[in-house]
């Protein structure tokens, strides 16, 4: 009798894994919710997972399947040694690694994940700041090459632009909504002047003008970082060493700043990673404070999420470093430290709704 019973439900289980088996499982919901601001205040916005391995997001054959939950047998995947920037188009996320060097990327709705930058053309050596543009071609900001690699969204070479003439310390890279301009961070050092950022028609690669020089009156920078354009076209650049955040129109006229040097929410102590959301607010990713800052496009402090702690939990970070916001209101926030990419969604959007929302359903 119990032989009998345990040939059932052996017959279960394969049924069971046979009709999952085309689906990437969803990620795990986390043992309580994490909501931002905490209650007693209306949350706006709540943790949802934390991406660290490629085979998150993989489909597993039924053969597969059946092999691990009889073996124990885990699902293999990457995992990110030093994740640095991330970058989200209609579900696909892309994250540079420069201890890889490589993009890693993770699409949980196709279930599919691969790497970028291993092959020529379009080998990459440091990749650092990464962005797309409305078809989801990818641009990858490679220091040690200094150059822009433009891919296309399933990383197919299409062309590069810079070169060792054009950068000393290339960090970090934008696009505009039109996908005409890019507009790249030369962060420099302290033995040159050429602190800027410098902008590139997308359609021939040829250098069209620069944004700024060393110095720390308005549109003069010290060590920028960070860097995203608005979807009105403004451009939001982190002034780190000045401890500011600059906006500039299209054309690099100078518009207004905000932030300074302290420990006070709506100021900043170490600032490096921005992304602009569909709305317009700018979000600051601080490594001192071991947070991201939410502003409005004026630079009003409008909510913090994030602490410094040592377990990496969720909205723990050590490094954060890049972040983006996607087409739905999404936040993806990375750390260093911990190897991760945070994701939270707006509290009035449904688990389910939305590019990402297929992984949840």
């Amino acid at each position: 009798m119990v032989k009998g019973r345990s040939l059932f439900s052996l017959s279960g289980l394969v049924l069971s894994v046979l009709l999952t088996a085309c689906a990437s499982a969803p990620p795990e919901a986390p043992q309580k919710e994490y909501v931002f601001p905490p209650p007693p205040d209306p949350a706006r916005f709540v943790f949802e997972t934390t991406l660290v391995s490629t085979a998150q997001v993989q489909d597993v054959d039924s053969k597969s399947r059946f092999r691990m939950m009889v073996t124990g047998e885990r699902q293999k995947g990457k995992m990110m040694p030093k994740p640095f920037d991330v970058a989200v188009c209609k579900g696909r996320i892309y994250v540079s690694d420069t201890v890889a060097r490589r993009v890693f990327v993770f699409d949980p709705v196709e279930g599919v994940s691969f790497d970028i930058g291993g092959s020529r053309p379009g080998i990459l050596n440091k990749p650092m700041g990464v962005a797309v543009d409305a078809n989801c071609n990818l641009y990858v900001a490679d220091m040690s090459q200094s150059r822009i690699v433009l891919y296309d969204r399933d990383g197919g070479y299409i062309t590069a632009m810079g070169g060792s003439s054009m950068f000393n310390r290339l960090t970090y890279v934008a696009v505009d909504p039109a996908g005409e301009r890019v507009y790249a961070v030369d962060t420099g050092g302290v033995g040159t002047q050429e602190h800027r950022v410098r902008v590139f028609d997308v359609a021939n690669g040829n250098h069209l003008f620069d944004i700024g020089t060393r110095g720390t009156g308005d549109g003069e920078f010290n060590l920028p970082r960070g860097i995203d354009v608005a979807p009105d076209g403004t451009v939001y650049v982190v002034d780190a060493g000045n401890f500011r955040v600059q906006a500039f129109s299209r054309d690099g006229e100078f518009l207004h700043s905000f932030g300074s040097l302290g420990r006070q929410m709506g100021q900043f102590a170490r600032p490096k990673g921005i992304a602009v959301d569909p709305d317009g607010n700018v979000y600051v990713a601080d490594t001192s404070f071991g947070n991201f800052q939410i502003f409005d496009a004026e630079g009003n402090l409008l909510l913090f999420i994030g602490d410094r702690g040592s377990s990496g939990g969720p909205a723990e970070y050590m490094l954060p470093s890049g972040m983006a916001v996607d087409e739905n209101g999404r936040i993806y926030m990375v750390d260093q430290f911990f190897h991760k990419v945070d994701i939270f969604r707006p509290a009035q959007l449904a688990t389910t709704d939305g590019y990402l929302g297929a992984w949840f359903r």
